[in-house]
């Protein structure tokens, strides 16, 4: 009996990934959780494993090819079954949906619409499909059908449908640049910047950086009633220029499309509480020979990590997400260890962590960063995260003012944690000190809120129990 293996969510809100190798080709033995192949999204770079034992029959998606989520990549056969018939040239040619025959488009488009797997559950599918009335008459079939082209762009994913309701805007008005011409973020956020163009924002950003002119290009801001112009980039280098030109990684580039849509998402607003690590320093001496001991090494990522998982408990706005306007609070305590990575950035989670001690925490953190530095991350492991704590502080930095990372509404930056002078009943004393910074939704969260949970996190550390450990 064949398996389909499909291109795994790795992320909750990653809507496609990219294949970046395959590790077995057409007509290789797996075993059961083998790695298959590589993939990379802004969230993680990957070795997925293979869901079932026999023998790789068919690859149906090539390298660097990007699809989306839960898209069937390949097919693992029996033992003993041979390839499928082509297998090897549609591996080579590319055997995504642009190798498809018309026909299996079409029944492939359709079937994802009626199944839902390309609609977001929580939006009907009436929702994301824009009237036909407002669509060129020459869009639709003269049936009324929507046509092959209108459901590659209606299997958009989530995030640019609810993009395109926000704005009122049809998506089938855009010209994707995605994959069978699907609509990425890119393409719905340039067209609602260009004022409604209907040409590609990539070509248009092209076209103005060789002409090397800095049009001023009308852009309609929702809520606002009034018309802001927004200047479009100048080149970005000219002819002559003593430049090096090096096309971005696939997560370099998935990275920067999500920084960009949390900005334009969410109004970041920055807290910062200054931390003395007095407490913490004195318990980490006393107690690191004993976590290694028993197989945790005892880092101050633990301590904080464990503050903010009690922390949440108590300010359930912190731990929450806006779905449209209802606001959804989580129950479970997630927490996201943001990891740095030679190329990129990666985001494994510890679940429930307002239930574990200090040694519970410690032994995840170092189990997550060493996977997730060795590719070997499950995919439920980068999902499902409702807060994360980041450290630019392991590389000198004071404090970082990072970017939410959606859907969640807060996220935690770690400074450098080094002795500074402090005043102290009066008196002048060094101390380990440390500035923590959080960037905040303030649609959800008000400057008084942030800062209660800072006060609170500051209060654990500066006063942490031993009996938390």
């Amino acid at each position: 009996m064949s398996t389909n293996v499909v291109m795994p969510q790795m992320g909750e809100s990653i809507a496609e990934g990219t294949i970046v190798r395959w590790i077995k080709k057409v007509g290789d033995s797996v075993d059961r959780d083998e790695p298959l192949f590589e993939i990379s999204t802004d969230k993680v770079d990957a070795e997925i494993p293979s869901p079932s034992a026999g023998v790789l029959t068919e690859i149906k998606v090539k390298e660097g090819e990007t699809v989306p989520v839960n898209s069937v990549v390949a097919v693992i056969g029996a033992a003993g079954e041979a390839p499928a018939k082509g297998s090897d040239q549609a591996a080579s040619a590319g055997a995504g949906a642009s190798s498809m025959p018309e026909a299996a488009v079409g029944q492939e488009e359709t079937s994802a619409l009626s199944k839902g797997t390309a609609l977001d559950d929580r939006t009907a599918a009436s929702d994301a499909r824009p009237s036909t009335a407002a669509a060129p008459a020459e869009a639709s079939t003269p049936s009324g059908a929507l046509s092959k082209e209108e459901l590659r762009r209606q299997k958009s994913s989530p995030l640019v449908r609810r993009i395109a309701k926000e704005h009122a805007v049809d998506i089938r008005q855009i010209q994707g640049t995605g994959i069978s011409g699907r609509v990425t973020k890119h393409d719905i956020l340039g067209f609602i910047e260009s004022g409604g163009s209907t040409g590609s924002p990539q070509a248009g950003a092209r076209a103005a950086g060789q002409a090397g002119g800095a049009a001023q290009a009308p852009a309609a801001q929702p809520g606002a009633g009034r018309t802001i112009t927004i200047a479009a980039q100048g080149p970005v280098y000219r002819p002559g220029d003593n430049v090096e030109i090096v096309p971005m990684s696939v997560m370099r580039k998935k990275i920067a499309e999500h920084m960009v849509m949390s900005a334009h998402t969410s109004p970041h607003v920055y807290s910062v509480y200054e931390v003395n690590f007095g407490r913490i320093t004195a318990l980490r001496q006393k107690k690191k020979a004993a976590y290694e001991a028993a197989g945790a090494k005892l880092t101050f990522t633990g301590f904080i990590a464990k503050a903010v998982g009690d922390a949440r408990r108590q300010f359930p706005m912190v731990n929450a997400s806006i779905d449209g306007e209802n606001i959804v609070y989580k129950k479970d305590i997630n927490l996201g260890i943001a990891v740095a990575l030679d190329n990129g950035l990666i985001v494994p989670v510890i679940r429930k962590a307002d239930e574990k001690n200090l040694l519970g925490i410690s032994r995840g953190i170092e189990d997550l960063a060493s996977r997730a530095r060795s590719k070997k991350l499950n995919p439920e492991e980068v999902q499902g995260g409702t807060f994360t704590i980041t450290n630019p502080g392991i590389f000198g930095a004071l404090y970082g003012l990072p970017l939410i990372n959606q859907p969640q509404v807060a996220i935690l930056g770690v400074g450098t944690i080094e002795k500074r002078a402090v005043v102290i009943d009066d008196a002048i004393a060094i101390r380990p000190m440390c500035n923590l910074s959080m960037g905040y939704d303030h649609r959800l969260i008000d400057g008084a809120d942030a800062g209660r949970f800072l006060a609170y996190v500051k209060e654990r550390l500066e006063n942490f129990d031993e009996a938390w450990m």
